[in-house]
């Protein structure tokens, strides 16, 4: 379960405002990719807040709203199908993080971010492998981003229905390759993620 201790462990080593940070949506074969940032009032305990993925549907979309209206700040940006194609997902997923942080208001001056990778930040940074499984601020991150991710698949869907991004999200299902195979690529695929349709 998500502690505090990071963030105690920062705020003790001198950090005024620590920010946990995540992304959704790397491995989807259409969209873009979503990453937030959110700062939480230290103590601040919301039930149930835990690694989005673990948590159902309806649960993710009450967190999201006790979030947004008990965080401290917070932030959610994300990098276009194009920025994707441009830079590479690892790059684009970074620039999202990026991105949130820097709506931050107040401005964080240490980010926990999920994941191993701490370079391209302009602030210091501690890359936390399975973070939001380890860190309140990190999981709650992953909350908005899920959500706010999801919420565009609906959309997606109602714009290109024959793909079927309701119900699988953009990821690589089955039903999405023969979608994608039947019908060709949409504007919201993501070009360099099509290679089976090579094979």
């Amino acid at each position: 379960m998500p502690s505090y201790e990071l963030e105690k462990y920062y705020h003790e080593q001198g950090f005024a405002v620590v920010c946990g940070v995540d992304e959704a949506g790397r491995g989807p074969l259409s969209g873009p990719v979503f990453a937030a940032a959110v700062i939480l009032p230290d103590g601040l305990y919301i039930e149930g807040l835990n690694d989005s993925k673990k948590i159902s549907p309806k649960k993710r979309e009450k967190l999201f709203d006790e979030i947004c209206q008990n965080a401290i700040a917070y932030g959610i940006a994300s990098a276009s199908v194009e920025e994707i194609d441009s830079i590479n997902i690892l790059e684009a997923s970074l620039l999202a993080m990026r991105r949130a942080i820097e709506m931050l208001e107040p401005k964080a001056d240490f980010a926990l971010i999920d994941g191993n990778c701490e370079k391209s930040f302009t602030l210091p940074v501690k890359a936390v492998v399975k973070g939001d499984a380890t860190s309140f601020s990190i999981a709650a991150a992953s909350i908005l981003a899920k959500v706010s991710r999801d919420r565009l698949c609906l959309e997606h869907d109602q714009m290109y229905p024959q793909y079927g991004f309701a119900k699988h999200k953009g990821y690589g299902t089955k039903a999405h390759m023969d979608a994608i195979r039947t019908y060709g690529p949409c504007p919201l695929h993501r070009k360099s993620f099509l290679g089976f349709l090579e094979k």
